[in-house]
């Protein structure tokens, strides 16, 4: 009973940082950092190891052909990014950060044209 408990409890622990985190980082893409104005970064997903040392930061780049420019900045400036989070936040520890693109977008793009060319065929 007690395992389980506080199982529960890391759990929810892990999925409020995950929030903050994303919220912290959506910031500071903004603010912090200066992108084309031609490109939209969106953090669609923050997924935080159980001892909070490394995240995964899913963001969605359009468009898409800038996406693997924009990736490597971004892990570029990982390190950046836990400083200014480090002197923003009050967590003992600053995970490691890890960008990675979200394809969800490109899946379901691939999709809509998939079945616009089934349609047009009927």
């Amino acid at each position: 009973m007690i395992l389980n408990i506080s199982i529960i409890f890391m759990s929810r622990r892990i999925e409020r940082i995950n929030q903050l985190l994303k919220e912290e980082i959506s910031s500071l893409i903004l603010k912090e950092f200066d992108f084309n104005k031609d490109t939209i970064i969106t953090v669609t997903g923050v997924k935080t190891s159980s001892d909070l040392r490394a995240t995964k930061v899913k963001v969605s780049i359009m468009p898409f052909l800038k996406a693997g420019k924009v990736l490597k900045l971004l892990n570029f400036q990982a390190f950046n990014f836990q400083k200014l989070l480090n002197k923003k936040l009050k967590i003992r520890i600053i995970p490691k950060i890890k960008f990675e693109l979200d394809k969800s977008e490109e899946k379901a793009d691939k999709i809509i044209r998939l079945f616009k060319k089934i349609k047009n065929n009927d």
